[in-house]
């Protein structure tokens, strides 16, 4: 989890579920012809790293810049079927963001919405278009079970942002699918990420790499140094000494 603390504190698809299909996740490339760029971002971000964008704390996740704020709390999700993402946290609501390749003249968020919904269709559920922050949105309800409709289903909401030479993905489950309070502050999360694309080919819709900051990697380091250490001294006891015995009463 990653968290800035209040000053007080100084003195943390579907992809809910990595077993789970998510529904525009498989995004598979082909050599498409270019399509224009989306219109400019009206309300600023998501960000791209060459861009003059506000100066706020962020964490470094690799792709990805994420603000860190009192409030919410951001998770890194590996998961080896879809990748990895980002979970951003508040009260009871998610947004999962993550970011995609694309074209230097390419829009994909058209695209991938009307293949969520096919997906979501396929899957028992309902979905349709609506106006939002940052424009077109994709509104759907999906299984509470995974391909259990019987079982009833629940509100998610996506959105799409077409940047240069990536396209980013948000996913707002909980009561910031129905927008409200929890869906402003979430939503200004998801505006002021910024993607650090890089300039190193990258097949169009395939996942840009995410990865732990680096004061975390070294904490893990720490641990495993640790761990191998308590192994070494573990491997010197005395093979004959007695241990711990357990007795089992029937």
């Amino acid at each position: 989890m990653f968290r800035r603390r209040r000053s007080a504190d100084a003195g943390q698809d579907w992809q809910e579920d990595p077993g789970q299909d998510v529904p525009g996740d498989e995004l598979g490339y082909d050599d498409e012809p270019e399509k224009p760029a989306g219109d400019p971002r009206p309300e600023g971000g998501p960000w791209d790293a060459e861009e003059a964008f506000p100066a706020l704390e962020r964490v470094d996740l690799g792709s990805l810049l994420v603000p860190l704020g009192p409030e919410h709390e951001i998770q890194l999700v590996m998961a080896e079927q879809h990748g990895a993402w980002v979970t951003v946290r508040y009260q009871d609501s998610e947004v999962q963001i993550q970011a995609f390749a694309a074209a230097r003249r390419s829009a994909l968020w058209d695209d991938v919405r009307a293949e969520i919904a096919a997906e979501v269709q396929g899957a028992g559920g309902q979905s349709q278009e609506s106006e939002g922050t940052f424009g077109t949105e994709l509104i759907a309800h999906v299984p509470a079970e995974p391909g259990q409709p019987a079982a009833g289903f629940r509100l998610v909401r996506f959105v799409g942002v077409d940047g240069p030479r990536w396209f980013v993905r948000g996913l707002f489950t909980g009561q910031a699918a129905e927008r409200g309070e929890q869906a402003d502050l979430l939503e200004e999360v998801f505006r002021d990420v910024v993607v650090v694309r890089g300039e190193h080919p990258v097949p169009p819709r395939e996942i840009l790499e995410l990865r732990l900051p680096p004061e975390a990697r070294q904490a893990l380091e720490e641990q495993a140094a640790a761990a191998e250490e308590d192994n070494k001294f573990r491997g010197d006891l005395n093979p004959f000494e007695r241990g711990p015995e357990f007795t089992e009463t029937r």
